[in-house]
């Protein structure tokens, strides 16, 4: 689509690798926040993938999980603000604004999706949403409405275009790369690793909102899971080649309208089941 070559599949890993081989360069402005932020991002996501079911059953599964999912997301982003900040420069302090203030716009449309899964499902467990949500897909208008908002917070909240662009390092347009500029050797690679398996955790979770597992076993069901994200990336992958990265005054409009959308749906749930 884009007229490119694209770089080698495994290349994300063969960087990591390279990292991991090499040491790390600490500023002597920077605080232990710094040096733990790599981990206690990478055991949050790693936290918040255990509570998905993405092999049919999830691996902690208990009512409310819902909510702490949410959380494991909202406290990397804040470790991720905090280690910025904790550069005590202002470049890194930019891209810890622009975060803030995307990701308080994100956030609230990720709740609010959230909350209308556990309308739509009448359960605060993941598990128990995607079984019941996810076999009336296409009978649900709301959740139609939902694929929509989440996959714009899909986009902005992995860095990618028409959002952010992952790749690029112009002073005047980063917002996740700059707060990593001054992360080097296994911390980066710890860094980067997080934010690939984020990337599908959350694509994870948008297959499975169209398209539950039927949990017919184990390896039958983590074959079909990576068909689905495969998909997904590729779904992914043509809308960031055919599209031009947005102004940053226009991403709080977009995710405005991704809200928007989520509370539309939220409402025709709620009159859905006589809520309201």
């Amino acid at each position: 689509f884009a007229g490119r070559k694209g770089q080698p599949i495994l290349q994300l890993y063969f960087d990591i690798y390279k990292l991991l081989k090499k040491g790390a360069v600490y500023s002597r402005s920077t605080t232990f926040l710094f040096r733990a932020t790599p981990i206690i991002i990478l055991v949050a996501i790693v936290f918040a993938g255990s509570l998905l079911p993405i092999t049919g059953v999830s691996l902690s599964s208990f009512t409310g999980d819902i909510i702490l999912f949410a959380y494991f997301f909202g406290l990397a982003r804040f470790m991720m603000i905090i280690a910025a900040m904790d550069m005590a420069s202002s470049f890194e302090g930019m891209g810890a604004s622009r975060e803030a203030t995307f990701g308080a716009f994100a956030e609230i449309t990720f709740f609010t999706v959230l909350i209308t899964l556990a309308v739509a499902s009448r359960s605060l467990s993941l598990g128990s949403i995607f079984i019941s949500v996810g076999n009336n897909f296409t009978a649900e208008p709301a959740l139609i409405l939902l694929s929509l908002a989440f996959f714009f917070i899909l986009l902005t909240e992995n860095s990618r275009m028409p959002i952010d662009d992952p790749n690029t390092h112009l002073e005047l347009t980063m917002v996740h790369e700059v707060m990593i500029l001054d992360y080097s050797g296994p911390d980066l690679g710890i860094i980067l690793y997080g934010a690939s398996l984020k990337l599908f955790i959350y694509m994870a979770f948008a297959v499975l909102l169209i398209s539950p597992n039927g949990g017919v076993d184990l390896w039958h069901d983590s074959a079909l899971l990576l068909c689905k994200v495969l998909a997904a990336s590729i779904v992914i992958g043509i809308v960031e080649s055919v599209t031009a990265r947005i102004r940053l005054i226009r991403i709080p409009q977009t995710l405005i309208a991704a809200f928007v959308l989520s509370l539309f749906a939220l409402l025709i749930s709620l009159f859905g089941r006589g809520m309201l």
